[in-house]
Parts: structure tokens; sequence; C-alpha cells
């Protein structure tokens, strides 16, 4: 199998660019035209082609990609060209990008032009400034020539990435790239147009009506006690930060203020509507979601747009402006997300698997023992709360041991605990003292966790200290000065790892450097949030390996959290759950005694399942 690297030059220009379009409405886009394509066979020379669609297309077919492996920085824009305009699908997909999300790219950014950078392989040209507003016939010979040299200096660099990035690589993580990468560039799910349409109007007419109901003034919206009053009315506590100005604490109503726009995507379309307007943006989150499946029911299939490695931990996240990763569970887009005809949707979502992986992690094995059992843990857990007989606990009380079995795993205090109470559905109200007495009981009753927050600390001071150590269960994980080594041989980092004092007179606190955009952004880290951190990584890579185990005999169409989606032929659809079912309770060979469960469910349309 040869390995071929590949990069595409595109028309660009006023009102048409990535940079104000989504890479799927940019591709689609009647518009769109390849100016030039370059090609690295193996450590051959790159060769560059610019040509007419069909001659461009003959080109590419002596590569015959269907049966090689293809590199490309940003694969899902490339391999999307590749696919949905000249109808060829590589056997094998590498993203020298997604690569860099997984091993440095909190610490550089993922640019092709930073990376090589870093790494000290070169200096990605400048000419695709001058391309602005070109079409392929308005350059002349030279001018195409100098933009094929910068194309094929861009693949040269792309290969020379992937040679650097793929020592040590996991093989499980490619795997787990080309799937992503697929979602994307090879799209399944159709779009119900008309489904949509309706959802769009009940969704206008629904916030026309709350806001008139509400009679609100734009001073109740702008002024900062009469939002919180009202935000308050509706059983949203208001956010709050500390000011930078005064040190004081103040109200977090900023359009930076992500607590604050969180609550866009908030489940009453009361405080959706109420928040947006305060932002000045004029739709709310679902209206504009909406819209945007609209348009691309307009254009064909939907692609599924995952950043694989979105955050430290591995997770992934939302892309392309339709991010798929907070969809409300009872939210009628889903209902219009179709398994193509003659197929059905399969649904399965991993159950409470970072509790399991923290009592797991944490040696707390009466924990462990009990979802091995399949006993109900939140009512173990709310008979200790209330000093009951399991079968005597009542629906409310589960849900606080639920509440409380999910969210105070990673040193949650009461005040925050109390709060998540009362902002959760059903809201509870509950006293600090109780909600104190409440987080003490969870502490004494499972002792290991707390321990683990402080090997979590420990850890920190290993890193810092450039000390190898274990953090947890014996062999899970390994601490050295890179940071925490995972199962997969990945690592959660803390670049700029360091003690700071926040404030004068403070206890010092460790803070690491995140880069968001151009700005390196300080964030505090303690023993509970590493331990957070590691268990979210730890249920990533369950995941992951599940879904290459399902991926076998049936086709990923998304994952979304701890769950997986797929297709599969509709007169063989239970057989396909009970085999999805099957592999998300296979327990990962580094971790025999973790525990599995899933629920899952079929339909023809994502929203059934």
């Amino acid at each position: 199998m040869n390995i071929i690297t590949l990069d595409f030059e595109t028309l660009y220009g006023t009102n048409y660019s990535l940079s104000t379009m989504t890479t799927e409405e940019y591709i689609r886009d009647p518009r769109f035209e390849v100016i030039g394509v370059s090609v690295k066979v193996n450590d051959e020379d790159a060769v560059w082609f610019s040509g007419t669609k069909k001659k461009t297309s003959e080109w590419l077919d002596q590569f015959e990609l269907d049966k090689h492996l293809c590199i490309a920085h940003n694969a899902v824009f490339d391999m999307s060209i590749l696919n949905w305009h000249f109808g060829i699908r590589p056997k094998r997909i590498v993203d020298t990008l997604s690569m860099a999300r997984a091993t440095v790219g909190s610490m550089t950014g993922v640019s092709l032009a930073k990376l090589v950078q870093h790494f000290g392989l070169g200096e990605k040209g400048t000419e695709v400034v001058q391309a602005f507003n070109m079409r392929r016939r308005d350059f002349g010979a030279d001018q195409l020539a100098a933009y094929g040299r910068y194309c094929c200096n861009d693949t040269e660099l792309t290969r020379k990435l992937f040679d650097v990035l793929a020592v040590d690589f996991p093989l499980m993580e490619l795997k787990l790239i080309d799937l992503t990468i697929r979602m994307f560039t090879e799209p399944v799910l159709e779009l119900d147009h008309e489904r949509l349409e309706e959802h769009l109007s009940n969704v206008l007419a629904r916030k026309k009506t709350l806001m008139d109901s509400m009679s609100l003034e734009i001073e109740d919206l702008m002024s900062n006690p009469k939002l919180a009053s009202v935000l308050d009315s509706l059983g949203v506590t208001p956010p709050m930060k500390v000011s930078p100005t005064t040190q004081k604490q103040t109200y977090a109503f900023a359009k930076n203020d992500e607590e604050f726009t969180d609550l866009l995507n908030h489940p009453d379309p009361t405080v959706q509507a109420i928040v947006a307007a305060r932002l000045g943006v004029k739709s709310t989150l679902e209206e504009t979601r909406t819209e945007r499946f609209i348009s691309i029911s307009g254009r064909g299939s939907l692609p599924v747009p995952l950043r694989y490695y979105a955050a430290h931990t591995g997770r992934w996240g939302g892309d392309d402006k339709i991010n798929l990763q907070n969809l409300q569970r009872s939210s009628p887009l889903k209902s219009a997300m179709m398994a193509p005809e003659g197929f059905m949707m399969v649904d399965s979502d991993s159950s409470q698997i970072e509790a399991r992986t923290l009592a797991w992690l944490a040696q707390q094995d009466d924990l462990v023992d009990a979802f091995d059992r399949k006993e109900d843990v939140y009512r173990i857990m709310a008979s200790s709360i209330y000093g009951k007989d399991p079968k005597d606990i009542t629906k409310d009380e589960r849900f606080v041991g639920k509440t409380t079995i999910l969210g105070a795993g990673y040193g949650m205090g009461p005040a925050k605990f109390k709060l998540a109470l009362k902002n959760a559905t059903p809201s509870v109200d509950i006293t600090l003292d109780e909600a104190e007495r409440i987080i003490s009981t969870y502490r004494e009753t499972y002792p290991r966790i707390p321990e683990l927050w402080n090997e979590g600390k420990k850890a920190l001071e290993a890193i810092l200290g450039g000390r190898t150590t274990d953090l947890g269960r014996p062999g899970a994980l390994v601490v050295n000065m890179m940071g925490i080594r995972l199962p997969n041989n990945l690592y959660v980092r803390y670049p700029g790892l360091r003690w700071v004092e926040l404030e004068e007179g403070d206890r010092p606190q460790f803070v690491y450097d995140t880069l968001k955009g151009r700005t390196v952004v300080p964030n505090r880290i303690y023993g509970g949030k590493v331990i957070e951190n590691v268990c979210q990584a730890l249920a990533r890579i369950v995941i992951g390996e599940q879904m290459l185990l399902v991926a076998k005999r049936y086709r990923p169409v998304m994952t979304v959290h701890d769950a997986i989606a797929i297709v599969a032929p509709q007169e063989e659809i239970d057989e396909a759950q009970a085999y999805v079912e099957q592999c998300m309770q296979t327990r990962p060979t580094w971790a025999p005694e973790l525990p599995l469960a899933c629920e899952a469910g079929n339909g023809f349309s994502y929203g059934e399942c």
C-alpha cells in the first residue's frame, strides 16, 4: 500500500471563503473550483497538476487512491473534495491536523504553518494570498507555476509532519481519525426538509409568544439586577464571576462568559430567548442550527462534522457550526436526521461510564462490584444519604442519589452541588447545610475516591518535579514529566504547569496554559480536576475501542459524548443492535475488571432510537 500525500488549491475570494462559510457550504457551492492539486507518492517528489475538472479527475485516477493510504493536513477538506467532486475514496485516510491535536496542538496551534515552524521542518509559502479572487483561467503561466510550487511545498511539509507525528502514534488512534473524517466526507444520513421547515416555524412562533407574554422591555434585559431577577424567576441561578476591575463578585452576563452563553442551549426555550435577546443575538441556537440543517438539506446528505481530539482529554467536539454534541435529547432536529432508504439507525449510549471508570480507577471495589452486579447504585447512594432501606427510597430521593454519584466524584463542594440540584430537571432545592451533609456522606461512603483526588494533586507535583509514578489503580496510568500517559500511549498534558499566587495573600495554586486562538490562557488545575480529566480520557478510549469493534460490521455515522450511532440494513436491524450492545459491553484488555453497560434503541431517524 502506497503512502500518498495530497493537497488541493481552490478558488476563494470576496464572500466566498472558509473564513466566512462552513466547509460543507464552501465545497458544495456552485462557485467551487479546483485551481490545482499536488500529489506525493511515498518518498518521490511532489508533482502538481492544473486542468479542467475532467482532466483533473483523469490525472487523479492514475494514483488509484482507493487502494492506498492518503495523507492530508485538514483531511476533512481535501477528502471531501476527492469524494464529492471526483468520486474518489482512499482506502485509508490520515489527517496530520488531527494527529497534532492529540500530541502538541494545545501548545502550538494546529495550522500547517505553526506546526512546521514548531518542528523546524521548513517554511510554508504565502503565494495563496496572491490568489484571492482568481479563477484558474485568471492565472498566467508563471503565476500558475509559482502556485504549483507553493502547493507542492505544502505537500512535502505535510509528509514531513506526518513522519514526525507518526513516531509512536497509536494505530488505534489512526483508525479513529479515519472513521471520524469519513463521517463527514462520506455522509450517509439524510435530512427531512419538510420536518425541518415545520420545526423552524414552531421555534419562531414559540419565541414570539414567549417574549410577548413576558412583556420584557429593553431595560429589563440590559439591567444586570433586573435580568438576574428574571432568570431567578425561571429557576435559573444567575451566573457569577470575579470582576477583573473590582475583584468582587459580579454577574457574568457578557458574550464571552461561557456559563451565560451556555444558557442559549437551556432546556427552557424562554431562557434561550431571553439570553439571546440580551446578547443581541437575532436567533436562538435552535433557530440557527435548524436554518443550517435546512440549508444543508438543499445541497445533499448530512456530513457529520466532528473534531477528533477537540479536548485535551481526547473527546470529540462539534464543528462546522452545527455542533451535534449539544443537541437537546428531545430536539426535533434529531427526528429530522434520517437513515437512508432501506436502512435504519441504532444509537447506543454507554451507561454511567465516567462513574464506573472513577470507581475502577480509585479501586473503590464495593462500588465497582455494585455496577458489576447491575445493582441500582443511585438507590444505594440515596440509602446512605437518607438512612433508609434501598427499597424504601422514593423517586425524588433516588434522583438526589443519582446526582451525587454522577456529580460529586471530582471534588464538587456543597455550594456547587446545591446549585446543580436546583438547576437540574426536576429541580430540587436543598439548604447549604443539607448539601454539605450529602457531600460528606458520599466521601465517607466511598473513601477511596477522595484519596484519588489527593493522588491527582501528587501527580501534578510529580509532573512539575520530573518524577515518574503511578496514578490510581496500579498499571493504569503513568505520570512523568510529559504528563499522564494513558493506556493508548497518548498523554493528558498540562503545558506550562506551574505554581502561581492568583491573588495576593492566597495560597499558591497549580495552573497550566491553554491556547485559545492566539491567546494563551492560564487554567487552574487541582487534584479533583486531574481525576475528572483522566476519567474522561479513559472513558473516551473505551468508546473509541468499542467504535472500532462496531465498525468491523456496521458503519458508525456519529458519536455524541459516550454514544455511538450506526446505520444497518432494515432487515437485520435487531441483529445489528444486539451486535452493537455486545461491543459496548466488551471490557478493554487494559481494564478487565471495569464493568460496562449500555442502553440502545433503533429507528428510521436518530430521534426514534
